[in-house]
């Protein structure tokens, strides 16, 4: 079964560059602003769906924002994993198996600094929805 990208238009090409290059272009997507693919098995269709994320690496593992740029519901990515944890990961030519989980509510504070050090906009997302944004940890399986 083939991969479907996202559907918006500019981050289909980032992944494209992405993934033909191995992260050569598109790892570092604006200075000091990095970016992995993150592949889930969509909820309802069972096919890969594949986004590319901002990320921040915590020990082992990856830290992801699921923000949708502050809208009211959480992004597809997001309500997939909520289904299926077992994810695919590319972080520059790295590719491997993740299992991906929520930040528990001790992680959450300082994870949430981690990525707003690297994307403050995120501040601004949480400002305009009422929902909490989940903070997502991706660990190597």
């Amino acid at each position: 079964m083939s991969v479907v990208d996202s559907p918006v238009d500019w981050v289909n090409e980032h992944i494209r560059r992405y993934v033909e290059t191995g992260g050569a272009e598109g790892h570092e997507w604006r200075p000091g602003v990095y970016t992995l693919l993150l592949t889930t098995k969509g909820r309802k269709s069972g096919q890969p769906r594949r986004t590319a994320l901002i990320y921040q690496p915590h020990g082992d593992a990856y830290v992801v924002i699921a923000s949708n740029g502050g809208s009211p519901d959480h992004p597809a990515w997001f309500k997939n994993v909520q289904r299926d944890d077992s994810v695919e990961v590319q972080v520059a030519a790295d590719v491997f198996r993740a299992r991906a989980r929520v930040a528990t509510a001790e992680e959450r504070p300082e994870l949430w600094r981690l990525m707003n050090e690297v994307w403050p906009a995120y501040e601004e997302y949480a400002a305009k929805t009422d929902r909490e944004i989940p903070v997502v940890v991706l660990e190597r399986v």
